[in-house]
């Protein structure tokens, strides 16, 4: 190719915008290794923030950390009205399942209630700044305070945004027992992934989280063609006898990496694990009395 005298432009920085963050919020995400390379900027409040907009390409808009979600939403009107293409991290004082909901609708990329975890934070920040296809990832089908149905695409940056939403969802939970659950919830979310579709943007898992009066339920289901019960001498869940590794040589043979682990750890975290005749749907319960 000749050359033309030109040099090609520079790739743009990334470009975080945070509303109304305190200095030692922002001294600890500029201290954070999975931000480098992102610019972080701040803005003295919405209105602040609106004008910069308008200025310059962003990014990811972080929300401040003092308003209620409800005004966010709003906010996150006017920020897509200048920047159709921005990603939106919300910070609260408080969530509500409802709130969770709303946000979810509203394809926010991102919740977070106080307290916030800078080193998550800065990791999810990071992840949106990097992402641009991520719209359509999590699609709500009905939502309720106590029973909400999802569509997400097989990515693991869903699967990463999916759990946020889901602890906040669980925020009337004790943390521990929230984490727990979380765990528990994740594994399940990535084996269906992996295993169901792939790793395959195009394919969706459905996911439903329901809480009765004695119970919080999770419900799976990918497109995959299941396993067998009755042959996972090749899987950890496979082997009862208190040796999960000795699934090693077996996966070797069938040139697999080791696997399983996920179920076993599962079984564990949660009271009743159940899988349909196919094993491409699966239930996870958890009785509220002994969380």
């Amino acid at each position: 190719m000749p050359d033309t005298g030109h040099s090609a432009d520079p790739p743009r920085s990334r470009r975080a915008l945070l509303v109304n963050a305190g200095e030692g919020l922002v001294a600890r995400l500029a201290a954070e290794p999975s931000l480098g390379g992102i610019v972080l900027e701040r803005a003295a409040g919405r209105v602040d923030a609106l004008q910069l907009l308008r200025l310059r390409d962003v990014d990811v808009v972080v929300t401040d950390p003092a308003t209620v979600v409800q005004e966010d939403l709003a906010f996150i009107a006017e920020i897509r009205a200048i920047r159709r293409a921005a990603r939106v991290v919300l910070l609260a004082p408080e969530t509500s399942q409802q709130d969770v909901i709303a946000a979810l609708r509203a394809r926010v990329f991102a919740c977070f209630s106080a307290p916030f975890e800078t080193g998550e934070l800065a990791a999810t920040i990071t992840e949106a700044a990097e992402l641009e296809d991520w719209r359509h990832g999590i699609e709500v089908l009905s939502g309720l305070p106590n029973w909400i149905s999802l569509r997400v695409s097989s990515r693991r940056v869903t699967a990463d945004r999916l759990v946020r939403f889901m602890t906040e969802y669980r925020s009337d939970l004790p943390d521990a027992d929230r984490q727990n659950l979380m765990t528990a919830f994740r594994e399940m979310l990535l084996n269906a992934m992996e295993h169901g579709a792939g790793f395959d943007p195009e394919k969706v898992i459905e996911v439903s989280a329901a809480r009765t009066g004695r119970a919080i339920v999770y419900y799976f289901r990918d497109p995959g063609p299941g396993f067998s019960h009755s042959n996972l001498a090749h899987a950890a869940v496979g082997h009862g006898d208190g040796n999960p590794i000795a699934h090693f040589d077996q996966r070797m043979a069938m040139g697999l990496r080791p696997g399983g682990f996920g179920i076993l750890l599962v079984r564990n975290l949660v009271d009743e694990l159940v899988y349909n005749e196919r094993g491409n749907e699966v239930i996870l319960v958890k009785y509220t009395d002994r969380c």
